[in-house]
């Protein structure tokens, strides 16, 4: 037992401006403002995403959902059980992630801040995309997936299979180090895991993936991000494992953003591979 689903991504951002166009204007999300922050809906829960303004970049959180209120009590439990330090969050932070029980750690194997939570707002009214898309492919598979790098693959690994609940999906050969893929859903992967190197360092994200209910949606989505002059990172492919059609953008942070359609679920009869790419076709470095 663990977590079901990337819930949320709180980011703290510098350019504003440029993460609201790229978020509207390419990937119709709705916006909700609030006092100093921006909520972003993509299906109907309140929001997957936020944005406030800050004078740096970064990561603020990354939350997970958990499906009942006993499951993250024994998470929870679990976490403090190997010495991880795990704060209970109070009605106002609660009352921004819209949720009904929230819990925060830092995850001894990425470093970052993880949120843990239960009872996310439904909202009672459709999303209303701020372009004409077809929308996201989330629910039960919740926001999409991170790809993370780690100082230690192996016990990075054995912490999310032991303490988190995932799963491996399988593996791809990536410059003599194994890229891991997780699975805490039927989604392919929600978190990928990789080994850290020079230009690589621990604990920095490398990319989101949202996943759109049309390849429509993502074919027009870059066209407008190389009209918008927004940095095409790797062009369109189809990757080996989860077969996703995508293309990575840079974001206004740094890190990456895949835009993609059409990737894996996982059945009972899923079988744990190791490939020796990353595509099947495309996915060539812009530049590279």
């Amino acid at each position: 037992m663990g977590v079901d689903s990337l819930g949320y991504m709180a980011l703290k951002v510098s350019k504003l401006d440029a993460w609201r166009a790229l978020l509207e204007q390419v990937f119709g999300m709705e916006p909700r403002e609030r006092d100093g922050a921006i909520d972003y809906r993509i299906d109907s829960y309140h929001h997957r995403l936020t944005l406030t303004l800050d004078t740096t970049d970064s990561v603020e959180a990354i939350g997970w959902e958990v499906g009942t209120s006993e499951k993250l009590a024994a998470l929870v439990d679990r976490l403090k059980g190997l010495g991880v330090a795990v704060v209970e969050e109070g009605p106002a932070l609660r009352a921004q992630r819209k949720v009904k029980e929230l819990y925060s750690f830092t995850c001894p194997m990425i470093g970052n801040r993880q949120e843990l939570y239960y009872g996310p707002l439904i909202s009672n009214t459709p999303f209303a995309p701020s372009r004409g898309i077809s929308g996201y492919k989330t629910g039960t598979l919740g926001l999409g997936h991170v790809v993370y790098w780690v100082k230690d693959l192996a016990a990075s690994v054995k912490f999310y299979q032991d303490v988190m609940g995932f799963a491996i999906s399988d593996y791809i050969a990536w410059d003599d180090n194994d890229a891991v893929f997780m699975h805490c859903n039927k989604r392919h992967h929600t978190l990928a895991l990789m080994q850290d190197g020079p230009n690589t360092p621990a604990g920095e994200l490398m990319h989101l993936m949202v996943e759109a209910n049309s390849y429509d949606d993502v074919g027009y989505g870059y066209d407008l991000v190389r009209d918008m002059g927004i940095p095409v990172m790797i062009e369109p492919g189809k990757h080996s494992n989860d077969h996703m059609q995508s293309f990575y953008l840079q974001t206004p942070s740094g890190f990456w953003l895949e835009y993609g359609y059409g990737g894996l679920e996982i059945g009972p009869d899923w079988e744990i591979r190791n490939y020796d790419a990353p595509m099947l076709w495309g996915h060539r470095f812009v530049g590279g």
